[in-house]
């Protein structure tokens, strides 16, 4: 299986996952509730009115979870930390027990000889931080930085890799300009404050790293090229606005300290001035660069789309997964190509890559999904792809181990390597696993 062009050695091989999405018991051994605890419980915001408090129970099968980890040959395995299993209130005590389930975890991994990748903040608020405002309040930042605090001290000795935020951009416009997504709110004045209060967020758990920790600090960003679905003015347009709107927003001020213009003509008058100071912190050096990817955005003009006056399309002639999103692995190599040109001397991971299709029921103790095996196969050869173009790739996390809860859809879509039964919690590996581990082995063997 390994070709003339294996990937270097000592790259990190993992699969990822969220507290939200696996763990389940939610309120458990003195935890506190968070924004997607709530939102589960909005008539209509979830598919079928499902919530995450049973999930995956991988706060109660983490052992078994850890050893499909082991079977799958995985050098690493990222994984978010729940804030309100730590600090219940968000802030001040610290939950002993919270903790010592992930300091349990980080152990366990350890002894089998995989790499903890963690992720501070993958969406999941405390509620109580909520009812002060949350990431509307000025204070957000600091709620974060003291948070993190509490991670570094505890686990910087045995964790590499930390992530501060997962996808802010996600948690910005689905949180607070659709309401798609906890905390269900809507409109233009808050998501600006709300992206800028993560990034300060973002920042100012670098800097406490700086003084606590001694390993590796980076983001996670979910970026895409943004091809404009004809050649006509509007059309180029809107895809230039929507590269700006999703990729830029969040980089841009990590990478040069400003943001990008067109966000100022998007929001309008919505769009405030931000202080200097706040975007020097921001810009402050990274370790690495998380990049999250799936699929392009091809995009048209649409005056109806508020307030980007542009709208994504799936195309009807190309694959496209259950989650409507067009197959299309030249767009990795595509982004990690724009971000050598942007950051070329920034280690970048991909810490998701993946696909939900509609899987078959086990038979005989194995989940055929050829589809995902392809979409795999496809998106390894295109990051091997920009290794052989110079970039400084180090690691590709597939998303994501487990089957599991996937937001305001419910459990109706899989995204996971390993099937799991929702109702009998059991795992069964899929044909899309086995490929993985062979082809990690493979290049091992290389």
């Amino acid at each position: 299986m390994a070709d003339d062009h294996p990937f270097p050695r000592g790259f990190l091989w993992g699969a990822a996952t969220s507290a939200y999405q696996v763990e389940g018991s939610p309120l458990a051994d003195g935890a506190g509730p968070s924004i997607w605890h709530r939102f589960t419980r909005t008539p209509g915001a979830v598919v079928n009115g499902e919530t995450g408090d049973r999930a995956c129970d991988h706060y109660g099968r983490w052992r078994a979870d850890l050893e499909v980890l082991a079977e799958l040959g995985l050098d690493a395995y990222r994984f978010s930390i729940a804030w309100g299993r730590v600090l219940p209130e968000g802030t001040g005590r610290v939950n002993g027990k919270g903790l010592d389930f992930y300091q349990r975890l980080v152990d366990g991994l350890l002894e089998r000889g995989i790499q903890p990748m963690i992720t501070l903040y993958h969406w999941d608020l405390p509620a109580a931080l909520d009812d002060r405002g949350g990431w509307c309040n000025p204070d957000s930042p600091r709620w974060f930085a003291d948070y993190a605090q509490v991670l570094f001290r505890a686990l910087d000795d045995r964790v590499g890799h930390w992530v501060t935020l997962n996808e802010p951009w996600v948690s910005t416009v689905l949180g607070y300009l659709s309401g798609d997504h906890a905390p269900g709110r809507r409109g233009l004045a808050e998501p600006p404050w709300v992206a800028h209060h993560q990034l300060c967020a973002h920042a100012e758990a670098v800097a406490a790293y700086r003084a606590l920790g001694c390993h590796q600090i980076g983001i996670s960003l979910n970026l895409e090229p943004q091809h404009a679905v004809s050649d006509t003015a509007a059309d180029q347009a809107a895809a230039v606005r929507r590269h700006a709107f999703i990729n830029r927003w969040f980089l841009d001020p990590i990478l040069f300290g400003r943001y990008p213009t067109a966000l100022a003509d998007i929001f309008g008058p919505a769009w405030p001035d931000f202080p200097d100071a706040d975007l020097a912190r921001i810009q402050a050096p990274l370790d690495f660069l998380g990049v999250n990817y799936y699929s392009r955005g091809l995009v048209c003009h649409d005056p109806a789309e508020q307030p980007l006056q542009a709208r994504r399309i799936t195309p009807n002639d190309r694959p496209c997964t259950a989650m409507d999103w067009e197959v299309y692995p030249a767009g990795l190599t595509e982004t990690l190509l724009w971000l050598k040109q942007r950051c070329p001397t920034l280690p970048i991971y991909i810490t998701e890559n993946g696909a939900a299709f509609d899987d078959p029921d086990p038979v005989a103790g194995l989940v055929q999904d050829p589809r995902r095996v392809d979409y795999l196969r496809e998106h390894l050869a295109a990051a091997r792809l920009a290794l052989e173009q110079g970039v400084d790739l180090r690691g590709y996390f597939a998303w994501s181990l487990l089957d599991n809860f996937e937001w305001s859809l419910g459990y109706a879509k899989r995204f996971g390597l390993v099937h799991v039964d929702f109702a009998t919690q059991q795992r069964t590996i899929k044909a899309s696993a086995a490929f993985y581990r062979a082809f990690i082995q493979a290049q091992r063997d290389a």
